[in-house]
């Protein structure tokens, strides 16, 4: 018996240890984001680096192990660029970027949050292509980049997100076709509207995806 209450102090001990450790990661992680971005507003006023909870910040939620699991900064007026450190977050379900002026490339990254429902960074500045590696989100159930300057092909790799309920990559500079198998198959054109050099859906042994590859950036 007395082995046992002490493998118990032991764990428990390991606890208290792990979890400042862990939080200091996804602090380290969000104050990276704070650092990359011009907050005129000081919505990110109370991200401190100094606490090493990030559970205590405003726009920021976590779940009862103190690991962050949404991040709520739609329409918040931030200007400048995401930092791959987001990736870090593997608890976060709800990325709310939406409505504000970031800019630059989406972090690929952004693959790793394996728990991500919601990924919502319409109505941005984003550019550059929209990355393979989202398509290891398996349980994303919602996916807007519209209203982004977006380039390059729509991944193939994106068809397999079986959870995938709303879609929406409108109002961007995407080229060549949209696929039609997979998760996608449920998705109208309303979700690819407005990309001037979008061609219109893969006609599965008409048009062949990679037809227009070479000239599709």
């Amino acid at each position: 018996m007395a082995i046992w209450v002490l493998l118990l102090h032991l764990v428990a001990a390991a606890l208290v240890l792990l979890s400042p450790a862990t939080a200091n990661l996804e602090g380290d992680a969000l104050y990276a984001l704070r650092q990359a971005v011009k907050d005129p507003n000081s919505v990110l006023q109370s991200w401190d680096p100094t606490l090493v909870d990030p559970c205590t910040w405003f726009h920021v939620t976590c779940d009862g192990d103190n690991r962050v699991t949404r991040l709520d900064l739609g329409n918040a007026n931030l200007s400048g660029n995401l930092v791959p450190e987001l990736g870090r977050l593997e608890r976060l379900q709800y990325l709310e970027l939406y409505m504000n002026n970031l800019m630059g490339s989406i972090p690929k990254q952004l693959g790793g949050l394996k728990s991500l429902v919601s990924l919502d960074l319409y109505h941005n500045n984003f550019s550059g292509s929209i990355p393979p590696s989202l398509s290891n989100l398996s349980n994303l159930k919602f996916l807007r980049l519209n209203g982004n300057r977006l380039t390059g092909s729509i991944p193939r790799e994106l068809t397999k997100l079986q959870s995938l309920k709303i879609l929406d990559v409108s109002n961007n500079d995407l080229c060549g076709t949209f696929p039609t198998t997979g998760s996608f198959s449920n998705f109208s054109e309303e979700s690819f509207k407005n990309n001037p050099r979008l061609e219109g859906p893969e006609l599965m042994g008409f048009v062949r995806y990679d037809s227009t590859r070479g000239s599709c950036k």
